[in-house]
């Protein structure tokens, strides 16, 4: 049932040059700024602590600083005193002495406070498991795309495959350039949200064009641009209602989960907004731009045989 009776293709070259300036500008952020990668791609040393009371970060970050250690990241895990300290690979320390970092700064915490200090846990990650972590990453990220492709022209057709994956090629982006932008921490928090932005990007963009191809079946004497519309208006309820939902649970976790997810929470929901916006712009632009028609999604006709029983 459509409730509404948009126009979206009409606009769909704006959209077009809108969607098209932000990814170059994106691309070129990236190329440019590249991204704030975190120490899950760099390499450092983690260090969980836990105070006796209730402690400040930014008197941690100032002590921290006092003992040499540059571009440290210190937040809360779990309650006000419990931290956590993420340190990068120091460039005035040698690799033995960058191992042994977790040490100086227990050793730091310990003398700056006048409460005990627990350890929890210390770990270093070396910049080989960190690069390795990020061509895994890529490399997930690719693979991800081209089994996408690859699933929607089997489901739909080769034109809906093409306008599925660059929705999403859209979107993934998109996501990573207003990281690099502003300058946020990418880790594998981020990485994990960028899965999730394809899968539910994906779901999003696979309503609709069943939805399109449903109605070129039906439809028959519409033009595209009529049926295509058709469509949108269609599945646009059912599209802001699965947004809205998920930005609700994404602002709850973004704001009362915590500084260790937030990440997370700001990636889904730039790829949410973003997905939500491609899903009628982008893929539906594309099966325009690829001129799709009602042969190309005929059923086939289906062949009764030159051996069936005849009839007197």
């Amino acid at each position: 049932m459509t409730i509404t009776n948009i126009d979206f293709m009409r606009y769909r070259k704006i959209a077009g040059v809108i969607s098209l300036s932000l990814v170059i500008l994106c691309g070129v952020s990236l190329l440019i700024n590249q991204l704030e990668w975190g120490l899950d791609f760099t390499g450092g040393t983690l260090v969980d602590v836990s105070y006796e009371q209730p402690v400040n970060p930014e008197e941690i970050r100032d002590e921290l600083t006092r003992a040499g250690n540059v571009g440290h990241v210190v937040q809360f895990f779990g309650s006000d005193q419990d931290i956590r300290v993420r340190i990068p690979p120091q460039k005035h320390l040698d690799p033995r002495e960058n191992a042994r970092l977790g040490d100086r700064v227990i050793e730091s915490l310990r003398a700056s406070s006048e409460s005990e200090v627990v350890l929890r846990r210390s770990e270093f990650v070396g910049p080989a498991v960190g690069e390795e972590l990020t061509n895994q990453g890529g490399l997930g990220l690719l693979t991800a795309l081209g089994l996408v492709m690859v699933y929607v022209a089997f489901r739909f057709q080769l034109k809906f495959a093409v306008g599925a994956v660059i929705a999403l090629f859209h979107d993934v982006m998109i996501t990573l350039g207003i990281f690099s932008i502003i300058r946020w921490n990418f880790d594998l928090t981020v990485l994990a949200a960028l899965l999730a932005v394809i899968g539910y990007s994906l779901n999003d963009t696979i309503v609709v064009s069943d939805r399109i191809r449903e109605n070129f079946r039906k439809i028959r004497r519409g033009s595209p641009v009529s049926i295509i519309n058709t469509s949108l208006n269609q599945t646009l309820g059912r599209t802001l209602v699965t947004s809205f939902t998920t930005l609700l649970v994404l602002f709850a976790l973004l704001l009362l989960g915590g500084e260790l997810i937030q990440g997370f929470a700001i990636g889904l929901i730039i790829g949410v907004l973003v997905g939500t916006y491609s899903s009628i712009y982008i893929a539906a632009n594309m099966l325009m731009i690829l001129n799709i028609s009602v042969e190309d999604l005929a059923l086939p006709v289906k062949d009764k045989g030159s051996d069936q029983d005849k009839r007197p």
